[in-house]
């Protein structure tokens, strides 16, 4: 059986959902492949998350990461919205979740590293549960 392709989506796909996009290349890669974008572009990914990435886990998001609109990736198996305050953006799938994360942008580096802390406990529990669907198909 192939990968599911996992979409984490938000508005600006700048912060959140590239965290989450980065994140799980780096932490599950093997369980799901993993795209992120949003309804709207920013120029840059929120350079705020990108240091904070690069400290905790070595990871550069500049550098393979873009900020893309939902019509640059390809059809999911599964969104995960971050938790827009607005409409968050629709995308066709087979499973919708939402993380209700506030946006850190704009606020200090301990909430960042929290929102964080949170996309990895997501992202983990996301991969336990992809691993269990498949242990459970015939």
């Amino acid at each position: 059986m192939q990968k599911p392709k996992v979409a984490f989506i938000c508005v600006h796909n700048s912060c959140r959902s590239q965290i989450a996009e980065a994140l799980s290349r780096h932490m599950a890669s093997d369980v799901f492949d993993s795209y992120s974008a949003g309804t709207e572009t920013k120029p840059q990914i929120n350079q705020d998350a990108v240091r904070l990435m690069k400290q905790r886990y070595g990871i550069d998001m500049e550098q393979d990461q873009h900020s893309k609109l939902l019509a640059d990736i390809p059809p999911v198996d599964m969104v995960i919205t971050m938790g827009c305050s607005v409409n968050c953006p629709h995308l066709p799938c087979k499973e919708r979740y939402d993380w209700g994360l506030e946006d850190p942008s704009g606020k200090e580096d301990a909430f960042f590293l929290d929102t964080i802390q949170k996309i990895e406990k997501n992202i983990l529990n996301l991969v336990e549960q992809i691993k269990q669907k498949k242990e459970n198909e015939p």
